[in-house]
């Protein structure tokens, strides 16, 4: 992402923003509110199919991540990583999902629809979403989340 690290990380974080920037996102309800730990009900569709979950988010400034435990839902005990890797042009921003199937039996099953079909889908298209909404605003001049144009 062609933006300051400050600026994505931060809206990556925001999920109170993401529905407005992220047109999948239903909603992004708050069961628990805090300034590094919130409890999330989070909604989106894929290609119509509405899905939802709970999740733990924790918000790690030092590490520069943002991470989620799946509390609830076929997805429960899912820990997902957001990494932001300054390069020379730009940020690199990686989604890594880690999703140990309580019932082994289903699992390669369950990695194909529950994985690939709804997860991938759904963080691909974050990442696209999020990659224009923070290229936009960084061609205004923004470098923080609730910042507005720069002047000189």
């Amino acid at each position: 992402m062609r933006a300051p690290r400050g600026l994505v990380f931060e809206t990556a974080a925001d999920l109170s923003g993401w529905p407005a920037i992220l047109p999948h996102y239903r909603y992004i309800h708050y069961l628990e509110r805090g300034p590094v730990r919130n409890v999330v009900k989070m909604a989106a569709v894929r290609d119509g199919i509405p899905i939802s979950w709970v999740s733990e988010q924790i918000i790690d400034r030092e590490k520069t991540e943002v991470r989620f435990t799946h509390l609830r839902a076929f997805t429960k005990g899912m820990h997902v990583v957001w990494t932001f890797d300054e390069k020379p042009d730009g940020v690199h921003v990686e989604i890594l999902h880690d999703l140990r199937f309580r019932w082994p039996l289903f699992a390669p099953l369950a990695d194909r629809i529950i994985g690939g079909f709804f997860i991938d889908n759904i963080a691909n298209k974050t990442l696209r979403h999020m990659k224009a909404h923070v290229e936009e605003r960084a061609a205004r001049g923004e470098t923080a989340l609730n910042q507005g144009a720069a002047t000189v």
